[in-house]
């Protein structure tokens, strides 16, 4: 279903039910429909009416779905929403949720076979909304705006603590910068989330310095690092209330708070209330501050299992001394004497260029301050001497010419030996997942077959 009121009260419709509820993404065909409809066991369907051409040609296929429900509904034999409402007694059906019965099921952003379906219980989610709520000051008298796709797991940390406190959750169909600044100073908005590339686009904004946007004091980036000149510019044009969060959707986060950007300014901060962070080496051993290597985390929000893949459950657990269970991330971090964390890169998306660890964000965060650039994006490609060098993929800043060739020199001159870019190319757009991360395996694909064919 597309973002709308509707959406959320079938999904919370489907809790209250006793169900599991499985958002899907907007995005996808309609065999990936098919596909996780038949890896979660969906028994049932709610859909709204720009999905229903996906939707038909699934509707003889699917043998595990029973029910099929859609919002002003043209899909051949499916109950109507309204009429499900009109025909359904108010009382709250006789139902008791225990801690670890699932509450969810979320797909990762797959973008080429099928996503890991990541299972979530009652206790994650209630940990979810109370430590989100506390962490960025949610209260009844909050009003929240989304700007995501409700089926995103990142949208939900907006969705569930202010549903939790009691406050007014605004819902925008779909992203657009001049629009977000008109509800901003219409509802006066206190909190919000965005991603990266949407903060961009904010920014650049010609009404940005007549906005009035004093009512907010939460808002919230999430999905991918800000670079260092972007968060400067969010806190000096948008709001001082900025909180970073890392995190990833099996369940750990941290976060860096608006008092903490004097002294900490190039960290993510530490665990949200509730969690605990560790640093392992490739040896799954724990390294001491300072010393970087994968980040794993573990507490009350953490996953119970991917869905039916018992074997990939198993590869991302790391158990700690007293034998707790931690997820492993993927991604490369350090932590300082105080606890607090930077993040260095994706492992997989690290580059080794003559043997040298390269981390494409601190290349990114050198190239993004060149005035032509509005965003960029640094991947790993092929290289006869040294294995692999860095290649700037980036999105010019409106009404710029710029020279490939220029910037690379210009940016160059800024960076190590080791992490120079071999290339520059112009993109109108990236690659990119419901939470606006730029998807780099897709980036790599074209120029590592040219390597192999």
């Amino acid at each position: 279903m597309g973002n709308s009121p509707e959406m959320l009260e079938c999904l919370f419709g489907v809790i209250r039910a006793g169900a599991c509820v499985v958002p899907l993404s907007g995005l996808l065909t309609s065999d990936q429909i098919k596909g996780l409809l038949q890896d979660s066991h969906a028994v049932a369907v709610f859909t709204s009416p720009e999905f229903e051409d996906r939707l038909n040609p699934l509707k003889d296929l699917l043998t595990n779905v029973i029910t099929w429900i859609g919002q002003d509904t043209k899909l051949k034999g499916a109950i109507d929403l309204a009429g499900l409402y009109a025909d359904s007694p108010d009382t709250l059906p006789n139902v008791q949720h225990g801690l670890n019965d699932s509450f969810n099921i979320i797909y990762s952003s797959g973008t080429t076979g099928l996503p890991k379906g990541i299972i979530q219980t009652h206790r994650a989610r209630l940990h979810w909304a109370f430590s989100n709520a506390i962490e960025m000051g949610f209260r009844s008298s909050s009003s929240a705006l989304t700007t995501t796709p409700l089926y995103s797991n990142g949208t939900w940390l907006m969705m569930l603590p202010i549903l939790f406190t009691g406050g007014t959750l605004h819902i925008m169909p779909s992203f657009d910068a001049a629009k977000f600044l008109k509800i901003v100073c219409k509802e006066k908005i206190t909190h919000t989330f965005m991603v990266p590339a949407q903060f961009l686009m904010v920014l650049e904004q010609p009404k940005l310095a007549q906005a009035d946007l004093s009512s907010l004091v939460t808002v919230l980036s999430a999905g991918s690092p800000l670079r260092r000149d972007t968060k400067r510019e969010i806190i000096e044009k948008i709001s001082p209330g900025l909180f970073e969060l890392y995190g990833f959707s099996e369940g750990f986060a941290t976060m860096l708070k608006p008092d903490q950007h004097a002294s900490k300014f190039d960290t993510v901060g530490t665990p949200v209330l509730g969690f605990e962070v560790r640093i392992l080496d490739d040896q799954g051993n724990e390294v001491p501050a300072g010393k970087p290597g994968e980040i794993a985390g573990y507490g009350a929000g953490i996953m119970h299992s991917y869905n039916n893949q018992d074997d990939l459950t198993k590869e991302l657990i790391w158990y700690d001394e007293q034998g707790r269970s931690f997820i492993r991330s993927g991604d490369i971090g350090v932590l300082d004497e105080d606890g607090f964390l930077k993040i260095l890169d994706r492992k997989k998306d690290m580059i080794i260029s003559g043997g040298f660890n390269v981390f494409p964000t601190d290349v990114e965060a050198i190239v993004g301050q060149h005035t032509d650039v509005l965003d960029v994006t640094v991947i790993g490609i092929p290289h006869v001497k040294w294995g692999e060098t860095c290649l700037a993929l980036i999105i010019p800043t409106k009404g710029s010419r710029p020279d490939p060739e220029q910037i690379k020199n210009w940016a160059n001159e800024r960076l190590s030996r080791f992490q120079r870019l071999e290339k520059v190319e112009i993109r109108n757009e990236l690659p990119r997942n419901a939470l606006g991360k730029v998807i780099k395996k897709e980036l790599r694909v074209p120029y590592w077959k040219k390597s192999t064919a």
